[in-house]
């Protein structure tokens, strides 16, 4: 009965926040934590790969939800899902259940190339160029003059 009373009046939430502010690593952590991901979560921490994100798991959470990424701390607040590597995408998204550095099944050869995250919008971003001429040029109004300026008189 008072566990029923206490889980009407949100006691159990209650609970579980403190929890998960212990876990965290103290105030400043759960702050820090709240800041960069707007929630906070535990869990067990079950790998970290090349570029620094660790990765978690909580079965105690509903499926879909048990499986998160803390982005590498120097990324400071420009993070984003394309700087999840391919080997960890398919455990974070439920599509095995095997860690990569367990999978016998993802081979590494010497031709395959390291992960790199998305970068459209930045200064890297990949530009195309072309070696034919253009077909339409843009119009320069004093090569259709002769290349002489136009100077009105009063």
């Amino acid at each position: 009965m008072m566990a029923a009373v206490a889980r009407f009046i949100g006691l159990d939430k209650l609970r579980t926040a403190l929890r998960d502010y212990r876990n965290s690593g103290g105030f400043r952590a759960s702050l820090y934590k709240l800041y960069r991901m707007s929630t906070l979560k535990t869990g067990r921490l079950v790998g970290e790969d090349k570029y620094g994100n660790k990765y978690f798991e909580d079965s105690s959470q509903f499926f879909g939800r048990n499986r998160w990424v803390e982005y590498a701390a120097y990324r400071g607040e420009s993070y984003d899902a394309s700087q999840v590597p391919a080997e960890w995408f398919g455990w974070l998204h439920n599509r095995t259940d095997l860690l990569p550095m367990r999978d016998p099944s993802r081979p590494q050869y010497p031709w395959m190339l390291d992960h790199s995250e998305n970068l459209s919008g930045t200064k890297s971003a990949y530009m195309p160029y072309s070696t034919t001429k253009e077909k339409i040029e843009a119009w320069d109004p004093k090569a259709s003059r002769g290349g002489k300026e136009c100077t009105s008189s009063n």
